[in-house]
């Protein structure tokens, strides 16, 4: 997938390199940027798509079979009490296996048990655990009805969202006791921090405490071919810019990044000692998990954004270019 070229009109405003691929029908950083401005400069932004997604089948089949077998509920003999989500690709997964199953479960005459009284794909009773606003978003246009029953939306990040978890899962169970709480099911990709399980499951917290939880890989996350390339293209023709902005949205390809940018030592794996920034190239990062990963190499970004939504993102850029000219 090739990155959308800069326009004349563009020519005048701030690059803003966008390491993702463009959401379609409509992007919104690509929206909020291309009306927004600071120091009555604006913004063009552009798509450099970093990422390539596969499904796993393995954890795909298992999740599947837990669907078809109605093995998640709010019933004593149900396997899993509620389920949770920190990326959309997992929602992507999620939301493939329901709409597959739909057609199944129409085909099979599939009717509720007495004690469910709820259709397909069985979920109405339970919480559903979201990181962040896109995520839910992603979560909402789920089919069941009535919708999926998402809470933790506000947190933003996994360290947040895991004491969040602690506390209102318990309470969703009418104060059960936490050692018998079904577990919870965690759909995740190959790469992802351990926060939300450790946090849940933590050996500092008594028996009692703990909530156990079950992660099941149901995609993969690689770089794609055509993103070096794609990159250094682009950073070749906005090489005459006063400023440039980089922003980057997963810990996937940060190496890869900090390799066509030139600094990333190829024996040590870190950025060389004493480079120096160009003065125009700046990094902005999507939360702390990026930031964290590039800080491995001995790269710090410019920005972290305090929420990882468009706006969030847009305020730390605009906050740096303010007080930097002020």
């Amino acid at each position: 997938m090739t990155t959308t070229n800069p326009t004349t009109e563009q020519a005048s405003k701030i690059p803003v390199l966008l390491l993702k691929t463009r959401s379609s029908p409509g992007d919104s950083y690509e929206d909020l940027f291309s009306e927004s401005n600071v120091n009555a400069s604006g913004f063009a932004p552009q798509f450099v798509p970093v990422l390539l997604h596969q499904f796993h089948s393995d954890g795909m089949n298992e999740v599947a079979a837990l669907l078809r077998d109605r093995r998640i509920g709010n019933q004593k003999h149900h396997e899993y009490g509620g389920l949770i989500f920190t990326s959309q690709r997992a929602v992507e997964a999620f939301a493939k296996l329901v709409e597959d199953g739909k057609a199944v479960s129409l085909a099979t005459d599939d009717i509720p048990k007495p004690e469910e009284k709820t259709a397909w794909p069985h979920l109405q009773n339970i919480p559903v655990y979201s990181v962040g606003p896109a995520t839910t978003r992603a979560l909402a246009a789920v089919p069941q009805e009535p919708p999926l029953q998402v809470f933790g939306s506000h947190t933003g990040n996994g360290a947040a969202l895991a004491p969040f978890i602690l506390a209102h899962y318990y309470e969703w169970y009418g104060g059960q006791k936490r050692a018998t709480l079904p577990p919870i099911l965690f759909l995740v990709g190959e790469t992802r921090r351990d926060i939300i399980p450790k946090t849940l499951q933590d050996g500092a917290l008594p028996d009692t405490e703990r909530i156990r939880v079950t992660e099941t890989v149901v995609y993969g996350t690689g770089v794609m071919e055509s993103f070096p390339v794609d990159l250094r293209r682009v950073l070749g023709e906005t090489r005459n810019d006063s400023m440039r902005w980089i922003v980057v949205f997963s810990p996937t390809g940060c190496d890869s990044m900090l390799r066509v940018m030139g600094i990333l030592d190829p024996e040590t794996n870190k950025v060389y000692k004493g480079y120096e920034r160009d003065g125009k190239t700046f990094i902005a990062t999507i939360g702390p998990t990026t930031r964290d990963h590039l800080l491995s190499f001995g790269f710090e970004p410019d920005v972290c954004a305090e929420l990882p939504t468009p706006q969030g993102v847009l305020e730390g850029i605009q906050a740096f270019m303010v007080k930097r000219q002020s």
